[in-house]
This record gives C-alpha cells, sequence and structure tokens, in this order.
C-alpha cells in the first residue's frame, strides 16, 4: 500500500471523533508491544523487561497553586517471557497515571498461545486487568454539594483480547480491552453514589516493517491505530460514535546498536526520538523522545518529554545430555 493512500484512509479513520481516549499513550510505542496488545506475550522468543515514564505538556500550570493539577504524568513497567511448557509466553503490565485530580492504577495479566505461521509467529492473546480509579479532591462552588464526588475512588475487573504476529521483517497487531465495560461509582460527602464513569472498549491496530537500507542501516516505519467504542457490543450506534487517533513514525536504526526517528500524532504533536543499546549482544536499551505540541497549543504547554529503558533476556540455553563412552560402547 502507497503511503499517500495509508495516510488518506488514517485520516479517514480519524474524523468524527466524539469519545476522548481513556488510556495513556506512549510516544515509544513502537518498543513496548506487550502494553498494547496481550498477543505480544513472549511471541519475540526471549524475555524482556521495560520501563517508561512520560511527563505530558512539560510547564502545564493548575488554575489555582493548591490544585492538584498541571501536567500528566504516567509511569509504566511491563515484562514478557516465553514458557516452553504453555505452547506460549506470559507477560504483565502495570501503569499509574495521573491526569489533574484522577489518579489510575492498572495491573495487567496475559498468556499468548503461540503458533507459527509462515516466517513468523503467531501468538493468540488474553488478558485480565484491575483497575483502581480514584477522583481526587475537588472544590465545590458550593460547600458540601452533593453532586460532586470527594475523595472517592473504585476497583474494578476487565478483561481484553489480541492477536500479534512477528517475523523478522513485519510486526502486526490487534487488540481490544474493557470488554466488560465495568462501571467506576464514586461517593460525595454524604456517602452516596454522586457519578460514574464506564471504562469503554479501546482497541489497538499496530504495524511495523523492517527495511534493510544497508547491511548496518535498517529503517522501520510504523503505524498504530487507538480507537475508543462506547457502548454495549451489538448496539447499533456504537461505531458511529467512535473516536478514533493515529500515530505514524519512522526510525532508522545503525549496527542493530543506535537509533533516531521522527513521528505525528494526531491533531497533536510532532515528535522526535534518539536511542542507544548497551552490554552484551546490545541487550539493555535507553531512549528518549521529545513531542512538539504543534496542535490546541493554547490549552496545553508546548511539549511533552519520554524516557525508556528495557533489558532483553539472555534465551534459555539448549540443555544437551553428553554422550557416555565406555569400552563397551566405543563410536
Amino acid at each position: 500500500m502507497r503511503v499517500p493512500v495509508l495516510v488518506s484512509m488514517l485520516l479517514g479513520l480519524a474524523a468524527g471523533s466524539a469519545v476522548a481516549q481513556q488510556q495513556p499513550q506512549f510516544t515509544h510505542y513502537g518498543f513496548n508491544g506487550m502494553y498494547l496488545n496481550p498477543g505480544y506475550a513472549g511471541v519475540k522468543g526471549y524475555g524482556e523487561i521495560s520501563t517508561i515514564g512520560r511527563y505530558q505538556y512539560l510547564g502545564y500550570q493548575a488554575t489555582l497553586p493548591e490544585d492538584q493539577g498541571g501536567s500528566p504524568q504516567t509511569y509504566l513497567l511491563s515484562a514478557t517471557v516465553p514458557v516452553k511448557f504453555l505452547h506460549g509466553g506470559v507477560g504483565g503490565v502495570l501503569y499509574r497515571d495521573r491526569i489533574a485530580e484522577t489518579k489510575i492504577t492498572t495491573a495487567t495479566l496475559s498468556y499468548a498461545y503461540h503458533l507459527k505461521v509462515g516466517e513468523g509467529t503467531l501468538g493468540i492473546g488474553v488478558q485480565g486487568l484491575y483497575t483502581h480509579l480514584g477522583k481526587g479532591t475537588y472544590r465545590p462552588a458550593e460547600p458540601n454539594d452533593p453532586a460532586i464526588p470527594s475523595e472517592s475512588a473504585d476497583r474494578k475487573f476487565d478483561v481484553g483480547t489480541g492477536v500479534w504476529y512477528e517475523s523478522e521483517k513485519l510486526y502486526a497487531g490487534l487488540s481490544v480491552n474493557n470488554l466488560l465495560r465495568a462501571q467506576y461509582r464514586f461517593q460525595n460527602v454524604n456517602g452516596n453514589d454522586s457519578s460514574s464513569v464506564t471504562g469503554e472498549n479501546h482497541a489497538y491496530l499496530t504495524l511495523g516493517y523492517n527495511i534493510e537500507l544497508t547491511p548496518s542501516v535498517v529503517v522501520t516505519p510504523t503505524a498504530l491505530v487507538k480507537m475508543v467504542l462506547p457502548g454495549k457490543v451489538g448496539d447499533s450506534g456504537k461505531f458511529s460514535q467512535k473516536s478514533t487517533s493515529f500515530e505514524l513514525g519512522g526510525r532508522a536504526t545503525l549496527d542493530d546498536k543506535y537509533w533516531a526517528g521522527l513521528g505525528y500524532r494526531f491533531q497533536e504533536s510532532f515528535q522526535g526520538m534518539l536511542g542507544a543499546s548497551f552490554t552484551k549482544d546490545n541487550a539493555l536499551r535507553v531512549g528518549y523522545a521529545f513531542d512538539f505540541i504543534a496542535f490546541n497549543q493554547e490549552a496545553r504547554a508546548f511539549s511533552s518529554h519520554e524516557i525508556m529503558l528495557s533489558y532483553r533476556l539472555p534465551r534459555p540455553a539448549a540443555t544437551v545430555r553428553p554422550a557416555i563412552r565406555t569400552p563397551r560402547y566405543s563410536f
């Protein structure tokens, strides 16, 4: 598919957005498939531990100094490992997202069954999610307003599923989470329910392809489509109310050790990233990403910053039983 056609399709998908993204976004999405898709668990054939710290809209200030608003911050830790006797892999993600008074902590546990497909591996994954959602403290215009939540929080369990294909050159994944659409309820100062939030379905489509320009330089174009699907499965208006966004990017990697890349997030920012690998076999990776906020700057600060750190675990050594040589059996 030609690039202009792909861009046109993504622009069409993103038109008519009506519902806000409820889950955090990362510029390093191309380095952390475990966050996006349970089918990624163990699919690379080795274990991996990753962490990302994101400081969004640096310098953004709350309305009043005593408020807890300001720049949103997100911290993520993920791990995945193949498990041979399970014919697949397992993985987990823990992230904390703070947006003004709202604090969200989510833990996930995933399993993926692996199938050999062509030159790559297909992971078919399922996921359990446990989320703690806190609404924080608000300053009502009228004291003790029963419509305003007061230091209230709720906890809910949900599930997700996804498929991920990985080969030497291509990766592609499609996933959806919050299938149960858990309802989070919050109480006011009188201890009564005052408001609620529904964890809507979130779907992710991600693609990447490695192009070997020279024996030492590999270029990897990437794409991520993010969709929020409000309403119950089967509702006639479920897809008409969808909110869709996308990201396009590409990076060049030198000697499997150094990389630099550029990206674009729909109606928000242009991005740049740099990174390098260290230690034996380049197992340790460190990356930095900068987002220049190019749209709606009057409601945001002009930049976001992100740091990524990951470590690839050594592959399990193959155990071979040594030959036993005796005078009776001489080979």
